[in-house]
């Protein structure tokens, strides 16, 4: 996925910008990156942060940074921010999103015998490839709109640029950006939860679309926002940070909200609720409330050497991580009736070992209930998870061997409580070794997040797409 913040200052805005950041660390892995301007141009720093924190390899150089504005980014792609030098000015740049296009806006530039430098990740870099488009044009406003008019999926942008910066969000609004304003400075981010602790107040979400020019005065739209929006409903179920607000939606109260959902069409009797950790858990404390059952713990994070669930880009090696920092408690374990409340279930490995311990530590039942709809359709739109191409996702490898082929209906299986649907939905039961297994109906989890369904991108459950 990847995330965005940038500051403008009436000050030094370093200490904002890389702790800003920093509070985007859990949208990505790969590389981090921030730049700065000041009377003696752009200072820029980017990292591999595969195997360390952000904050461990910026904080040395902080000294060494200065200037009232600055963009910084959390990459699961290419290094960013990118400096370019054009005829519109030396500016920087850094993007999130995913170019479903990108070959062939590639090939058309090439084509019109464009080169590219950055291809360090052995393809050209996708933010490059956005600069490229921006400086065809004879102003960034219009570049940006060549941008959003010629690429299909997601792309948004800061473009730091003269005395302040660009904040863009996606033609259709799939990843948020959000603005926040205190006393001298303002803030774009991609998480509102970077605001609080440096003071900011949170403004207002851009619009699908919408382009804005911040000083530290303030800031003016300089791009309209569109109509449509199709933000990812799967920030409020998994990958959003728990205290933040998409649309004025906080994702931790959204959790609550999908796991009352669940609790509402069940009645499976069972000691205790739990959540596996982290991201299970806000759904789990809403099961739990409505049923008015109690709330245990039985896996315990381990969180000081084991923080992220994404680290590190190998699958083999995440799947070993998210073994090893979740710790079993015997006591919580032996002779219960366990019930789990998940974000979702994309392979099943993790959750297949997971269930293996605690029957090995004598759980009499262990029940599931994820938090969304089965998996079925690969992201077109997003960067967010290695783990989504159609042999990865359990819900397909499931459809293709009940049908004996990828040619089938799969609105059928997405269709929840219809007759193929229920047999998915027990073959990954049968799979996982689930005592049972119940799934959360999508219209409930539209309705747990509280914005219209068009207002939504629900493709990976239904299917329904709009470029």
């Amino acid at each position: 996925m990847g995330g965005l913040f940038g500051v403008v200052s009436k000050g030094d805005c370093v200490s904002d910008l890389f702790y800003g950041t920093d509070y985007h660390s859990h949208l990505g892995t790969r590389r981090g990156g921030m730049a700065v301007r000041n009377a003696e141009g752009i200072q820029r720093s980017i990292h591999n942060i595969e195997n360390t924190y952000f904050r461990t390899k910026f904080e040395p150089e902080l000294a060494t940074f200065r200037g009232n504005c600055g963009i910084g980014v959390i990459s699961d792609t290419d290094p960013q921010p990118l400096i370019v030098g054009s005829h519109l000015g030396t500016f920087g740049i850094a993007t999130v999103g995913k170019i479903a296009n990108l070959e062939e806006l590639i090939r058309t530039a090439l084509g019109r015998r464009r080169s590219f430098s950055d291809t360090s990740s052995g393809t050209i870099n996708p933010t490059e490839m956005v600069s490229k488009l921006i400086c065809e044009e004879d102003c960034f406003e219009n570049g940006i709109r060549k941008v959003q008019a010629l690429v299909r999926g997601s792309c948004s942008m800061l473009l730091l640029a003269g005395e302040g910066i660009y904040a863009v969000r996606d033609r259709l609004g799939r990843t948020p950006l959000v603005l926040g304003r205190r006393d001298g400075a303002v803030a774009a981010s991609s998480e509102s939860c970077a605001f609080p602790n440096l003071g900011f107040e949170t403004e207002r979400f851009l619009g699908p679309g919408e382009g804005v020019f911040l000083s530290a005065d303030g800031w003016e739209t300089r791009i309209e926002p569109g109509p449509a929006m199709q933000i990812c409903a799967f920030l409020w179920v998994y990958y959003g940070y728990p205290a933040s607000e998409y649309e004025g939606i906080n994702v931790e109260f959204a959790r609550n909200m999908c796991g009352a959902a669940l609790a509402r069409n069940d009645s499976v009797p069972v000691d205790y609720v739990a959540g596996i950790p982290d991201s299970g858990i806000g759904h789990a404390l809403g099961y739990a409330t409505e049923r008015q059952l109690p709330y245990r713990r039985p896996f315990v994070k381990y969180t000081p050497t084991w923080p992220r669930s994404f680290m590190p880009q190998s699958q083999q090696l995440r799947d070993l991580v998210a073994k090893m920092k979740l710790i079993p408690v015997r006591k919580l374990i032996q002779d219960k009736r366990l019930l789990f409340c998940e974000d979702s279930i994309v392979r099943g490995t993790q959750l297949k070992d997971n269930i293996r311990v605690l029957y090995s530590y004598g759980a009499r039942e262990v029940h599931m209930r994820p938090a969304c709809p089965t998996l079925i359709y690969p992201c077109e739109f997003l960067n967010f998870s290695t783990s989504r191409s159609t042999l990865d996702l359990v819900g397909r490898q499931v459809i293709r061997e009940i049908e004996g082929t990828e040619d089938t209906d799969l609105e059928a299986y997405a269709a929840h409580g219809s007759e193929k649907n229920l047999a998915m939905t027990e073959e990954i039961r049968r799979r996982l070794h689930l005592t049972s297994l119940k799934y959360q109906r999508l219209e409930d989890l539209v309705a747990s997040i509280g914005l219209p369904k068009e207002r939504l991108c629900t493709h990976c459950w239904d299917g329904s797409s709009y470029f």
